[in-house]
């Protein structure tokens, strides 16, 4: 690509992001949607001006982990080790119910093999938090009680997606079982956890100390979009395979270093109110181009709505990708009907979390056209439309928080 060319593919990105996210925010929609709506639009679905490419992908990156840092900065640390139980249960009842409900509906009853079974599971396994943290944020709730479960539980949701996904990657490419490599991708994932506070709060203490004497303008947010990616290659080196790193220290593993980075930050009040207001003009850049790269990888046109066969195994998989994460909020204790109900909801979306995994599985022959189409289906409803029944479920509970009633 030439560089003229990724110019303009930069202004039609962030002006028409920027264009419908306003344009949805002003009618009641989350802007998050104007912004996949701006690469639905820009994409092979609508008018084929852009294509995804490798740039396009590191800039999306960069703009998930911004925005994920800046919720770790928020966090309301004390209020997300209370959700610790609670988080668990969410995270390992939505990954479990459905990938197994998935996996035997394709083997059983679409008399899938087992590999592509399994590889099914995987994909409708996977949370998007970082949509439902966008809307959350959008909605001024990203430090409700509702949003510490959330992240919490997608903490774990990640890990558990990394080694499911690594674990059913040999089987299909290899036809073996290799538990060796996948305990071993795991003993390094959980060392990587364990070590990864250790360092971030001596390079937060550093960074502290060299900012109160540096004379050049620019100190934080230099060094702390550094430390963001030097922490991503580290979990990429934590043992996750090259085709699976960009997931892996992008999307996953950037949550661990966020959250004890916002640990050590959180002993001088001051400098943590530099932090963000240094980070958030870059995060409000990168960030929606994340969101358009969701909506340009969406290919509405695999999909043929008129096809019975099609129809069929579209609305099975749907309930199972949208139950499997909505029943995990449903079955906390000590929480209104209300609350389980948003949790259950905030869970639903797959994202580009759900997109890579189909990708992985269409690119090296797992998953044919016909199943390929219908996946890429449930992860688009599964996007969504979370974001618009979470704005009517915080609505709800305002008019009853009004009222009195809860």
């Amino acid at each position: 690509m030439d560089v003229h060319d990724f110019f303009l593919m930069l202004f039609f990105i962030l002006v028409s992001a920027r264009i419908l996210g306003e344009l949805f925010a002003r009618i009641g929609i989350p802007s998050v949607l104007g912004e996949l709506s701006a690469g639905i639009l820009l994409g092979v679905s609508g008018l084929g001006l852009i294509e995804v490419n490798e740039i396009l992908k590191v800039l999306a990156e960069i703009g998930i982990l911004l925005l994920l840092f800046d919720v770790g900065l928020d966090t309301d640390l004390h209020r997300l080790k209370e959700a610790g139980m609670k988080a668990g249960v969410v995270a390992i009842f939505g990954v479990l119910l459905p990938f197994g409900a998935a996996a035997i509906v394709s083997y059983f009853m679409c008399g899938l093999n087992l590999g592509v079974s399994l590889f099914i599971g995987g994909t409708l396994t996977a949370t998007s938090i970082g949509i439902t943290i966008r809307v959350l944020k959008d909605l001024h709730r990203d430090q409700s009680n509702i949003a510490q479960i959330v992240i919490g539980a997608a903490v774990i949701d990640d890990i558990l997606g990394v080694i499911i996904l690594v674990f059913i990657y040999d089987y299909t490419v290899t036809k073996e079982i290799s538990l060796t490599n996948t305990f071993s991708i795991t003993g390094y994932i959980f060392l990587f956890l364990l070590l990864a506070p250790v360092f971030a709060n001596i390079m937060s203490d550093l960074v502290r100390k060299f900012d109160a004497v540096t004379r050049v303008p620019g100190f934080i947010p230099t060094t702390i979009v550094s430390m963001i990616a030097f922490f991503a290659y580290l979990s990429h080196l934590a043992g996750a395979p090259e085709i699976l790193g960009s997931f892996a220290a992008g999307i996953a593993l950037s949550r661990r270093f966020i959250l004890p980075f916002g640990l050590g930050l959180n002993k001088d009040a001051q400098f943590l109110e530099n932090v963000k207001n240094a980070i958030q003009p870059i995060s409000q850049i990168f960030t929606p181009i994340f969101f358009v790269m969701v909506g340009l990888s969406m290919n509405l046109k695999v999909i043929d709505f008129t096809s019975v066969d099609f129809w069929c195994p579209a609305l099975v998989f749907l309930l199972i990708a949208v139950l499997g994460k909505f029943l995990g909020g449903l079955i906390l204790w000590r929480m209104p009907l209300l609350e389980k109900t948003m949790v259950g909801i905030s869970m639903v979306p797959r994202g580009e979390v759900g997109l890579i995994f189909a990708e992985i599985g269409r690119t090296n022959g797992i998953l044919g056209n016909e199943i390929y189409a219908v996946l890429i289906f449930v992860i688009i409803v599964t996007t969504v439309l979370p974001p618009f029944l979470l704005k009517w479920l915080f609505k709800i509970e305002s008019t009853m928080r009004a009222e009195g009633e809860i």
